[in-house]
């Protein structure tokens, strides 16, 4: 099923024939530096943002100390560009003791299963914090993740950076989607975030890691604020809609 671009201004997606005609131009770039226009846009744009970030981040590292037990801050290993495996940062939003094995056993079951790619919060999470579902869905967890954009590990606009034990999911031509860093935002988050499945999400990657450009980037993070609020109020209506339906468990179950 073809992904139709949610707006005018972001391309149509292409089929991969297409895209890797398309890839000859991006193979006269030198892949081992990559783009110098990609770098400048994320550096300044970063430390631009940086005074209001910071705040927020203090403000929000003071609220995860106050209301659970452990670190404000989250480290994780993630696959970088070319494979290279980097620290990745975000404000802790699940409880220090969470363990992993839920969401690896998830994503599995979405690979094997070929069903969109929804969040495991999406479908009922009791590892958050209090707060914590809120800065998940609005992304605000991900604000530290500026700093993996200042050490070159991470770029505003790319692929979602996997963790490990996804990497051995993705197919030896997948993988080319690591010949592009990793980003906070990216073709595939606004354009079929939780609505296509793992195969898709790969060719989507892939695409953009073949047809950088600075015009694609732009409207990539223009878009993103919509694609963020979208989550929100869709993660808000499914919480929701389950709150009714816990009393009626209980009863049954006391029944």
């Amino acid at each position: 099923m073809p992904t139709r671009p949610i707006t005018p201004f972001i391309p149509t997606f292409r089929s991969e024939e297409t895209s890797r005609r398309r890839s000859r131009r991006a193979a006269a770039h030198d892949q081992s530096e990559g783009f110098p226009w990609k770098r400048t846009l994320d550096v300044g744009v970063t430390l631009a943002a940086l005074p209001v970030v910071a705040l927020l981040i203090c403000v929000f590292g003071l609220w995860v100390k106050m209301v659970s037990k452990g670190p404000a801050f989250f480290k994780q290993q993630r696959i970088g560009r070319n494979g290279r495996v980097f620290t990745l940062y975000k404000l802790r939003s699940m409880e220090e003791w969470a363990p992993a094995a839920p969401h690896r056993d998830h994503v599995r079951r979405l690979v094997e299963s070929r069903c969109p790619m929804t969040k495991l919060d999406s479908a009922g999470d009791s590892r958050f914090i209090r707060g914590g579902r809120f800065l998940r869905s609005s992304c605000l967890d991900e604000l530290p993740q500026l700093f993996n954009v200042l050490a070159g590990e991470m770029s505003l606009v790319g692929p979602r950076p996997c963790l490990p034990y996804e990497y051995r999911f993705y197919s030896g031509r997948q993988r080319r989607r690591f010949d592009a860093r990793p980003g906070l935002t990216g073709y595939w988050q606004v354009a079929g975030r939780n609505r296509v499945n793992f195969r898709r999400m790969a060719a989507m990657d892939l695409y953009y890691a073949r047809n950088t450009s600075l015009w694609l980037d732009l409207a990539i993070l223009s878009r993103t604020p919509a694609a963020v609020s979208r989550q929100m109020l869709s993660d808000l209506h499914r919480h929701a809609d389950r709150k009714p339906a816990a009393p009626i468990v209980a009863m049954t179950a006391d029944a």
